[in-house]
């Protein structure tokens, strides 16, 4: 009697499973999909999204997808000439800006050439303290008076070789204008009495205004003639602080068409 569990014993069929619905099918499909549906689903995908990326771009190009050719050109140009003339207007205010610049360089240039010459003139004109390299001369009257030429040409004498202020006993600045009268026991200077010693303080080159005292026959041979001694020191700083009076005008008017 052969045994049941033979493997040579023929096998019986399985028997046919009940019939799925079509909504099965569908449920098995997608929770267990073939090679070739997964195939599918990614060229769909791909697809998909090509289609929507070109109309983004249709809709980006909407506004110039209905001009002519023509239309588009004039377009062009207006941008084109729009950004030429803000490139120009651009370059003007640049000039603009360059000649202000230039205009306000030239103006302060101008503005500290009229501050340096009215500072010259002020101190050429004795109305303002100075200080600088310098001279004092100290006359004594040994035996003598001092007559009023040789004050006269000891004066004129620092002039000569570029005095830039000169001062009489730290009391009268000397310019142009300084009047010198001899009167009793010395003299008038702008009106002001000055008595020996005189003491004659001068700015600028210190050696140049000594040689003008101290050269032969020059003024210092002429007040020792007079019976009176001279003094000279060079100095690195004399300080003036005598200031001339500024004259005010009694008859010259500023001429109104100026």
């Amino acid at each position: 009697m052969p045994d049941p569990d033979d493997s040579d014993a023929p096998v019986a069929p399985d028997a046919p499973g009940p019939e799925l619905t079509p909504t099965e099918r569908l449920r098995r499909a997608l929770l267990r999909p073939s090679r070739r549906q997964v195939v599918a689903g990614v060229l769909m995908a791909v697809v998909g999204f090509g289609a929507v990326t070109q109309v983004r771009l249709t809709d980006s190009d909407d506004i110039y997808a209905g001009q002519r050719q023509q239309d588009l050109i004039d377009v062009f140009d207006g941008l084109s000439g729009t950004r030429q003339r803000t490139e120009a207007e651009i370059d003007r205010l640049e000039g603009v800006a360059d000649g202000l610049r230039d205009e306000t360089t030239k103006r302060q240039a101008a503005l500290d050439q009229a501050q340096s010459d009215v500072d010259t003139l002020n101190i050429l004109a004795g109305l303002v303290p100075v200080t600088g390299p310098g001279v004092r001369i100290t006359i004594t009257e040994e035996k003598g008076r001092i007559r009023l030429g040789s004050l006269l040409d000891t004066i004129q004498g620092l002039r000569t070789v570029g005095a830039e202020a000169i001062a009489i006993n730290g009391t009268v600045r000397v310019v142009a204008q300084t009047s010198f009268e001899e009167t009793d026991g010395g003299f008038l200077v702008d009106g002001e009495r000055v008595e020996a010693p005189y003491v004659i303080d001068a700015i600028g080159e210190a050696e140049v205004l000594s040689g003008s005292i101290t050269f032969p026959l020059g003024p210092r041979k002429q007040i020792k003639d007079d019976g009176g001694d001279v003094e000279v020191k060079e100095l690195r700083a004399v300080d003036i602080e005598a200031v001339a009076k500024r004259p005010e005008p009694r008859y010259a008017l500023p001429d109104q068409g100026q």
